[in-house]
């Protein structure tokens, strides 16, 4: 058998095979309690901000995350690597989203402030960025051979949720503009609604005042937190089970081809 085949036996969750850093492992031990150490110290003694602690956490958890997917690379080839990432960024987005609902509903902090735990990603831009480079990931991972019912819905559910976010982009720059011109420009229009939620274009439009769908729970009433919290869940949960199905196919036929090699 090759040096870089498979195990003898297919994994029953071949997502938490992909995910384990195997010989990475001491490695993310020691970033994860190098930035517990270091930011405990930075946001108690220095005075740094949550987000200044977390964002070095996920810089020094990048380190063996990079030396993991290059094995990734090795081991399975570009397109589970790739897998591999995309799984790896939405964990971490759905921890984000999390932590903005326990912000708003639990600690009951204002929307401006239940940002997440790296609150100076929390800008329209970057939201407009991420939700695209999914769907393209996506796209590129369905190229590579992830195909079936899970991975159509992921895509049509990543491209639905990258257009409310261009909306959402283009509402930003109307209302940056509009608040330049009168003579505000240190006011951010950051947090407007989308199509979905309270005062979103659903909620607002005489075309749809009146319909089913004003009536759909939380549709036009929920608020953006909520609404893009369920987006993400939408989102892992279609990811999910569609990595399961392609990762399943990839490593029995793997182990078929290792079985056939001297």
């Amino acid at each position: 058998m090759a040096a870089h085949a498979l195990p003898a036996r297919s994994p029953r969750f071949p997502i938490l095979a992909l995910l384990h850093p195997r010989k990475r492992s001491w490695l993310v031990l020691a970033a994860l309690l190098l930035a517990l150490g270091i930011g405990t110290l930075g946001v108690r003694v220095w005075g740094w901000p949550l987000w200044w602690a977390a964002a070095l956490g996920l810089g020094l958890l990048l380190v063996p995350g990079a030396l993991k997917w290059r094995d990734d690379l090795r081991r399975h080839g570009r397109v589970i690597m790739v897998l591999s990432i995309l799984l790896a960024a939405q964990g971490f987005h759905t921890i984000e989203h999390t932590a903005q609902l326990i912000q708003y509903h639990i600690l009951k902090w204002p929307p401006f402030a239940s940002s997440g735990l790296i609150s100076a990603a929390n800008a329209e831009w970057v939201h407009f960025v991420w939700n695209w480079l999914v769907v393209a990931l996506i796209m590129y991972l369905v190229r590579g051979g992830m195909r079936g019912m899970w991975v159509w819905l992921l895509l049509a559910w990543a491209f639905a949720h990258a257009c409310e976010h261009s909306y959402m982009m283009l509402r930003y720059l109307e209302m940056s503009s509009e608040l330049q011109r009168l003579g505000f420009p240190q006011l951010s229009a950051q947090g407007l609604p989308g199509i979905f939620g309270r005062d979103g274009w659903l909620a607002r439009s005489p075309a749809t005042q009146g319909t089913f769908l004003c009536r759909l729970p939380g549709v036009t009433t929920a608020p953006r937190i909520d609404v893009h919290f369920w987006w993400n869940v939408g989102e892992i949960a279609l990811l999910l089970p569609a990595a399961h199905s392609f990762l399943r196919t990839h490593i029995t036929l793997q182990l078929t081809i290792d079985s056939r090699q001297p």
